[in-house]
């Protein structure tokens, strides 16, 4: 193994993921003062954690913004980065997940899987990153590792390994049997000790490390082949195989502590290292090798200004290189190279296969973009993101603050591909993933570039789309004004599909010149922004171009352009078009006495309750609700519920609008 090689496989590049309030972020402070990064211990509800730099963070309490950062245990290379728990935010999460090696799923040990939780963890799945669990809060009342296991198997569909057993519970717990070694982890008054099983646990460990080994020989056949020969297997056998369970995704390791406690951190540092994958372990990478690098981040900084972050998978980024953007064909310069940790950089002057580093200088490039050497071109797999769902109207107090407003939401849109920006009727509006996701955009305008705004009431993102196909529509565009005309014509189909658009062409024989057939599309793509019922943007639509004319003197492709788009929307037209509105899932937690009034006000918001189900003596209730019926919930939940009554939403599906409600939107 060359030097490069042994360097990279002490290197962990890993997420912390989690539903919101799991103590995702405690536990990240927790292990940058475990690996002496910090030197004191941030608190989030003080508004001092390290990786929640940013304003609204310590205001709010919440993680907004991914935060990266590099820290050191036991001989190897940790870089970690801290995401959002709040569904508004995941896109941050799947940029994340989609440049990290591994990820620490951390769960409210009360709570166990939240529907963040699985959000987060189908993320995780798409990518294929490798996952250790660490059940929290395990000194809080009502808190049930096992229940939580349980949950992680059945709502995630994973085989857990229980590597770990809390010693003592709730307010009485105080540390953790490491079932591989059958040593136990206590903390006492601040103090890690590594002491014998306690004997009222010993049965308990021995009947819970066959079930370890029995689970573990289920799924790799080096331990079934032991536990065939009656070998029991090492604790070095045994961690080797629950990490190449893994790093495969067969399995997933289940740790357990109360990172708010201190107590549990060290080992989970030790699974990291252990059971996570390295970069070698994901892919072939090498300094030797040509660059391939991905952009996944788009940051601002009021003294740097504008940064990249960069995951690297091969070849080395040097200070002041030319390098090509793989996506769009144009070459970059590399300005300086940082290791950051949250809102501190330290400058370097080189990064390898391997590293998490942030990039200045680089002026086109956008998240989801490859960074490639330019002999060796590459594009590597992006990102997709989710349409916005919700939107607000904005526009500047001042009429001198137009062009700074348009400014500052061009750079917040290059930072956050879930945003969307469009002008209508002279104000400019912006689309995003929720209430806070707006607020917060909204006041990051105010506080981080100075633009006071006008900012009118959350409205739903609503969109079109068309229920039936039709056949044929022969579109016409002629127009005379003396000299050169303009001349188009052309015959679509226009079908329903599940989701997007799709252009196909089959003309033949040339009746469309190739050089037009490009703006035929581009004038459906411009007629699909504003569908026919309420100008809502359009989706679920394939046009198939048949067949057309065009005049050698008249024909262009601005001709070609408007013909294509007049065809477009008389094909809507006949093709039954519809309004669809985004549905939330929707999951309540309330007091049993208050269950059949939640129940019943839901219903009344039209929405379609699925299943109940109880969680630590409350009423859990999973419904569908569009997003429409659901502004004021939050107020409306606590009065009919004294208070007591909480609840998640995050976006789950588009569905049609009922009749009476659409034509209520459509006249409105």
């Amino acid at each position: 193994m060359t030097a490069t090689a042994l360097a990279l496989a002490t290197v962990r590049n890993i997420g912390i993921m989690a539903h919101i309030d799991a103590g995702k972020t405690t536990t990240a402070e927790r292990i940058l003062f475990f690996t002496g990064v910090s030197h004191r211990i941030g608190e989030v509800h003080d508004g001092a954690a390290a990786l929640d730099y940013m304003k609204q963070e310590r205001d709010r309490g919440i993680t907004i913004t991914s935060a990266a950062t590099t820290c050191h245990w036991d001989g190897h290379t940790v870089n970690l980065i801290d995401t959002p728990g709040h569904v508004d935010f995941t896109i941050e999460v799947e940029r994340c997940l989609r440049v990290l090696d591994g990820a620490v799923a951390v769960f409210d040990g009360v709570a166990g899987v939240e529907p963040q939780s699985e959000t987060v963890w189908r993320q995780a799945d798409r990518y294929g990153v490798p996952r250790v669990c660490f059940v929290n809060k395990l000194d809080r009342p009502g808190a049930d590792y096992h229940r939580s296991v349980d949950m992680i198997r059945d709502r995630l569909g994973t085989v857990p390994l229980v590597v770990q057993l809390p010693i003592g519970s709730e307010a009485g717990f105080e540390g953790v049997v490491d079932l591989v070694s059958m040593r136990a982890h206590v903390w006492t008054d601040g103090r890690h000790t590594v002491v014998d099983v306690p004997s009222g646990l010993a049965e308990d460990a021995r009947r819970w490390r066959r079930t370890l080994v029995e689970t573990v020989a289920d799924q790799d056949e080096e331990v079934m082949r032991l536990y065939l020969n009656g070998v029991r297997p090492s604790a070095e056998q045994l961690h080797a195989a629950i990490r190449r369970l893994t790093v495969a995704s067969a399995a997933t390791p289940v740790l357990c502590g109360s990172a708010f406690k201190n107590k549990g951190v060290q080992p989970l540092l030790d699974a990291v290292v252990r059971y996570l994958p390295s970069p070698l372990d994901v892919r072939k990478v090498s300094d030797d090798a040509p660059l391939a690098a991905l952009a996944f981040k788009v940051m601002s900084d009021r003294h740097l200004g504008r940064f990249t972050f960069v995951r690297i998978y091969s070849g080395r980024l040097v200070q002041g290189a030319t390098v090509l953007n793989g996506v769009k064909g144009r070459k970059e310069r590399i300005g300086k190279i940082y290791r950051v940790h949250a809102d501190k950089r330290v400058e370097i002057g080189a990064a390898g296969a391997g590293d998490i580093v942030a990039v200045m200088g680089l002026k086109q490039t956008t998240t989801g973009e490859t960074l490639c050497d330019p002999a060796h071109p590459v594009v590597l797999e992006s990102m997709d993101f989710p349409a916005p769902v919700i939107e607000v109207a904005i526009e500047a107090r001042a009429r001198g603050d137009v062009e700074k407003l348009g400014a500052a939401v061009h750079r917040l849109a290059e930072e956050d591909p879930s945003i969307q920006v469009r002008d209508e009727n002279g104000q400019t509006v912006i689309g995003g993933m929720g209430e806070l996701h707006l607020e917060v955009l909204v006041a990051r305008l105010k506080e981080e570039f100075h633009v006071e705004a006008n900012v009118g009431r959350p409205r739903v993102a609503y969109r079109e789309t068309v229920r039936r196909a039709v056949e044929r529509v022969d579109l016409t565009h002629r127009k005379q004004t003396g000299g050169k005309g303009q001349y188009a014509k052309v015959q679509i189909t226009l079908e329903p599909i599940a989701d997007g658009y799709e252009f196909v062409n089959r003309v033949t024989g040339g009746r469309i010149p190739k050089e037009f057939v490009p703006s035929v599309d581009a004038g459906c793509q411009e007629a699909m922004r504003a569908g026919v019922l309420a100008g809502h943007e359009m989706t679920g639509v394939r046009v198939t171009l048949l067949d057309g004319d065009f005049h050698p003197v008249d024909s262009s492709e601005l001709a070609f352009t408007i013909a294509g788009s007049l065809a477009f929307k008389e094909a809507v037209r006949r093709a039954s078009p519809v309004l669809l509105e985004p549905v939330m899932a929707v999951e309540v937690t309330t007091p049993e006495e208050y269950l059949g009034a939640v129940i019943g006000d839901l219903n009344g918001r039209r929405g379609r309750v699925e299943g109940t189900g109880e969680r630590a003596g409350a009423r859990i209730v999973r419904a569908r609700v569009p997003l429409a019926e659901m502004f004021g919930y939050v107020g409306d939940l606590r009065g009919m519920t004294s208070g007591r009554g909480v609840f998640t939403m995050r976006f789950a599906a588009y569905a049609e609008v009922p009749p009476a409600a659409a034509r209520k939107i459509i006249g409105s």
